[in-house]
C-alpha cells in the first residue's frame, strides 16, 4: 500500500530537480550565445538583437517598474483624464484615417453656433469642424481612384469649361464620392453651394475638405429637422448669388425653392433629380402645370437604375446591417417590401447568404419577376409575426404601420432602403408607453411595455448611407450621368427642353457606360457598315430604341 505523504515528497523533489536542470540549460545557452557573439562584429547585429537583455537585467527592469510608483494602482480622477487625453492623442496620431470617421471631439456645440474660417479666410460654410479637412481630402483621394470615368470626363471637358457661368445649388448625400462630383463641376466652370439630403449621411471630414477648397457647404452628420431646412435655406438665400441650376436628391431643395422662393425658382435653367421620391414630386408638379422649368429624370436613366439602384444596394444592404447589428443571415426570415431595382439587389444579396426571403409587391409584373427569381410573394400581415428582418424599398409611405410593428416578435430588425423616411411609421413609435434606448450610433431599441424589443435602424432613414458607405465605382456611374445631365440642360439651345420632365438621351447613357468599360479592360465589338445597315442603326449608336428595357441580372 502506497504512502501518500511519501509520494508527495518525491513529487516535490522531482519538480525541484527539473527546475534546477532547466536553469542550468538556460545558463549554458546564454553562455554559448555570448561566446558566439564575442567572435562576431557587434556592429553587424541589428539593434533588436543587441538590445535583448540577459535574464537578470529583465528581472531588474521588472523590479524598476514596481519600485517607481509612477502610476498608482487606482489613478485619481485628474490622472484618468490625463491618461485618457494621452491615449486619445496617440490614437489620432497613429490612426489618423480611422480617427476621421469617429469624431472624438467633446465639443457638442452646434455648428450653427460656431464661427469657423478656412485657410483662405472664408466663413461662407457651416460644417462640424473645418480642422478635419485634411482627413476629408484623403477620403476624396481614395474615391477618385475608383471614379476614373468621372475624372476622365473632368480632364476631357476642363479646357472647354462647359459649365462656365453655371451657379449650381445641390442637395445630395455629402460623401467622398459626391465630393468628386462637386469638384468636377467646379473644374468645369461652375460655382457650387451644397447641402445634405439626409441628416445622417454626411461625412463630416469630407464636408470640411470641400469647405476648405472653397465650396460653400452647409451640412453635418446628425442634423436636427430644423438644422436640415436651415442648411437648405442658407444655400439658396445668400446675398449676391442667384442659382440657375439645381442638382437634387429627393426633391427637398426643389420643394423649398418652389414654395419659399418662387421668383428665384422661375429663373432656374434646369433641374437634375436622381431619386424615385424626387422624380415623383417633379411629375406631380408637371401634371398640375406648376413646373415652370425643364427637369431631367436621372433616376430612370439606364445607367442610374440598372447600376446604382441594383448593384449598389446589392452590396450596401449587407454592409449596413452587419455594421449596425452584427446579424448572421443564414436561416433568418427576411421580408423585402418592394421588388424594384433596389429590392432586387437586396433580395439577391440576402438569398446568397442563406436567408429565407419573402417579397411584398403591388405591381403584378414585379411580383411575377420575384416569383421567377425564386422568392415567395406575400402580404406583410401574413408573415409579420415570424420574420426576423423587415426592409422597405418602395418610395411610398406607411409601408410598415404601428399595428404591424406591434405584432413583430422580440429582437426583430426594421430598416429602410428607400430615400425618404416615410416608409416606416416611426412617428407612431414616439408615444409614452414605448421606451427608446440608444444602443449605438443609428441603432435604437424600441421597447414595448411587455419588454419586447424591436431594433430600429437610422430612425427609418436610408440605411446604407446613414449606417455604412456605398461602393465607389457604381457611384461614379451615377455621378457621371448627373454631370452630363447638368451640362446638357445648361447648354441646350432655347426650346429644346420645355417645362416638363425628360429622360436622359440614350446616346448619353451609352457614353457613360463606355467611359467605365476601361476599368475592366473590356473591348467592344464594332459593327461593320453592312451590319449597321442590316439593323438600321448608326454604327456609333445609339444601339437600342428608347422603349428598350434592359433586363436585370441577378
Amino acid at each position: 500500500m502506497s504512502d501518500p505523504a511519501l509520494e508527495a515528497k518525491l513529487e516535490v523533489k522531482q519538480a525541484s530537480k527539473e527546475v534546477k536542470e532547466s536553469e542550468n540549460v538556460a545558463e549554458k545557452y546564454s553562455a554559448m550565445t555570448v561566446s558566439k557573439n564575442s567572435e562576431m562584429n557587434m556592429g553587424d547585429l541589428s539593434p533588436a538583437f543587441t538590445a535583448v537583455p540577459t535574464h537578470k537585467p529583465v528581472k531588474k527592469q521588472i523590479q524598476f517598474v514596481v519600485d517607481n510608483q509612477e502610476f498608482s494602482r487606482f489613478p485619481t480622477k485628474a490622472g484618468r483624464r490625463s491618461l485618457s487625453r494621452s491615449i486619445s492623442q496617440s490614437s489620432t496620431d497613429s490612426y489618423s484615417s480611422a480617427a476621421s470617421y469617429t469624431d472624438s471631439s467633446d465639443d457638442e456645440t452646434s455648428p450653427r453656433d460656431k464661427t469657423q474660417v478656412n485657410s483662405k479666410g472664408s466663413s461662407d460654410f457651416c460644417v462640424k469642424n473645418i480642422k478635419q479637412a485634411e482627413f476629408g481630402r484623403r477620403e476624396i483621394e481614395i474615391a477618385e481612384q475608383d471614379m476614373c470615368a468621372l475624372i476622365s470626363l473632368r480632364k476631357r471637358a476642363q479646357s472647354d469649361k462647359p459649365l462656365a457661368g453655371a451657379k449650381i445649388v445641390g442637395c445630395t448625400h455629402i460623401t467622398a464620392q459626391t465630393a468628386v462630383l462637386i469638384e468636377t463641376l467646379v473644374a468645369l466652370g461652375a460655382q457650387c453651394r451644397w447641402t445634405a439630403c439626409n441628416i445622417y449621411s454626411t461625412q463630416n471630414e469630407v464636408a470640411a475638405a470641400l469647405s476648405e477648397n472653397g465650396v460653400a457647404v452647409f451640412a453635418w452628420k446628425g442634423e436636427s429637422e430644423d438644422d436640415f431646412w436651415w442648411c437648405i435655406d442658407r444655400c439658396v438665400n445668400t446675398e449676391g448669388w442667384q442659382p440657375n441650376m439645381i442638382l437634387d436628391d429627393g426633391g427637398d431643395l426643389t420643394h423649398w425653392m418652389y414654395k419659399k422662393y418662387p421668383n428665384v425658382f422661375k429663373k432656374i435653367s434646369g433641374i437634375v433629380e436622381e431619386s424615385v421620391t424626387g422624380v415623383h414630386r417633379l411629375y406631380q408638379l408637371s401634371k398640375a402645370g406648376k413646373l415652370c422649368v425643364p427637369a431631367m429624370n436621372v433616376n430612370d436613366s439606364v445607367t442610374k437604375q440598372k447600376f446604382d439602384n441594383l448593384y449598389c444596394c446589392r452590396e450596401s444592404i449587407l454592409d449596413g446591417l452587419k455594421r449596425t447589428t452584427d446579424v448572421m443571415f443564414g436561416g433568418k426570415q427576411v421580408v423585402v417590401c418592394g421588388y424594384g431595382e433596389v429590392g432586387k439587389g437586396c433580395c439577391a444579396a440576402l438569398k446568397a447568404l442563406g436567408a429565407i426571403v419573402y417579397v411584398t409587391e403591388i405591381d403584378p409584373i414585379c411580383a411575377l419577376q420575384a416569383c421567377m427569381d425564386g422568392f415567395r410573394v406575400v402580404k406583410l400581415n401574413e408573415v409579420i409575426r415570424q420574420v426576423d428582418v423587415i426592409i422597405t424599398c418602395t418610395g411610398n409611405k406607411n409601408v410598415v404601420t404601428r399595428d404591424q410593428l406591434d405584432r413583430m416578435k422580440n429582437g426583430s430588425i426594421v430598416c429602410n432602403m428607400g430615400h425618404s423616411n416615410t416608409e416606416i411609421d416611426v412617428a407612431s413609435l414616439r408615444t409614452p408607453e414605448l421606451t427608446w434606448e440608444r444602443v449605438r450610433s443609428q441603432v435604437d431599441h424600441v421597447i414595448w411595455p411587455d419588454g419586447k424589443r424591436v431594433i430600429l435602424l437610422a430612425e427609418g432613414r436610408l440605411l446604407n448611407l446613414s449606417c455604412s458607405t456605398v461602393p465607389t465605382f457604381v457611384l461614379s456611374i451615377t455621378a457621371t450621368t448627373q454631370a452630363l445631365a447638368l451640362i446638357e440642360l445648361y447648354n441646350a439651345p432655347e426650346g429644346r427642353y420645355k417645362q416638363d420632365v425628360y429622360l436622359l438621351p440614350k446616346k448619353m447613357d451609352e457614353y457613360v457606360a463606355s467611359l467605365h468599360l476601361a476599368t475592366f479592360d473590356a473591348h467592344l465589338t464594332e459593327l461593320s457598315e453592312e451590319q449597321a445597315k442590316y439593323l438600321g442603326l448608326n454604327k456609333n449608336g445609339p444601339f437600342k430604341p428608347n422603349y428598350y428595357r434592359y433586363g436585370s441580372t441577378l
